[in-house]
């Protein structure tokens, strides 16, 4: 399949989504979940290193429950490519990676728990709200970006919607933008962990029920600080 810029460019309501955008599942996970209070061994032990305000802990990750290694797995990913202290590439940005990426892939769940971060991170709401608006209508000269971020988007983009069609050029055209090596692998790894993270919500019937939105690890100096706040 070739790469589609008319498909990329359309705002999220008019793309070819199976389901309406406003159109809600049931609450309940399609898998078997394990809440808090019944977990037990690993289970418990890793639920605790997660938990937010009253032991709630983000539907995405109990998606898990079953097997908690996958869990383990996943929220050192997440920890290690968007809260690390080595990265250099400002946090509030690595998030509107994941909230563009998670709109390419309609995953609602992603979108309303990394826009809340990263309008708490960027501190400026308007701007924010700006770029809320330029991301669901899927235009990227629209947002509130300069250049250099504005090439990250396009990069996430094509990676997003057709990853069989990179090339070297892809990666030159960030570092003309301005990005270093370092940066792009921070780029591409955000991009491709929200893949991974919409498909996981997408593919369990995972919803934000339940879910207190937008709270993150803050501890970025502490890799295995996991704690959400």
């Amino acid at each position: 399949m070739r790469f589609r810029a008319d498909f990329a460019h359309a705002p999220r309501q008019a793309r070819n989504c199976p389901f309406p955008p406003d159109q809600k599942a049931t609450d309940m996970p399609w898998i078997k979940t394990i809440p808090f209070d019944a977990a037990t061994g690993k289970l418990q032990a890793l639920y605790k290193r997660v938990t937010g305000p009253g032991n709630n802990v983000d539907n995405i990750m109990m998606m898990h429950s079953l097997r908690p290694h996958s869990m383990e797995g996943h929220m050192a990913l997440y920890k290690y490519v968007l809260h690390h202290r080595d990265n250099t590439v400002p946090k509030w940005f690595l998030e509107t990676l994941g909230v563009w990426v998670s709109s390419l892939n309609h995953c609602d769940y992603c979108i309303a728990h990394h826009f809340a971060g990263l309008k708490r991170l960027m501190r400026d709401d308007a701007r924010a709200d700006a770029l809320r608006h330029a991301i669901d209508a899927g235009d990227i000269d629209a947002a509130p970006l300069d250049a250099r971020e504005q090439a990250a988007l396009t990069y996430a983009r094509k990676l997003t919607i057709a990853p069989q069609e990179m090339v070297e050029g892809d990666v030159q055209k960030l570092r003309a933008a301005g990005w270093d090596d370092g940066e792009i692998l921070e780029i591409n790894q955000v991009s491709a962990y929200f893949a991974y993270a919409n498909r996981t919500v997408l593919g369990l019937g995972c919803s934000t029920s339940g879910d207190v939105i937008g709270l993150s690890p803050g501890n970025n100096d502490d890799p295995d600080d996991w704690g959400h706040a």
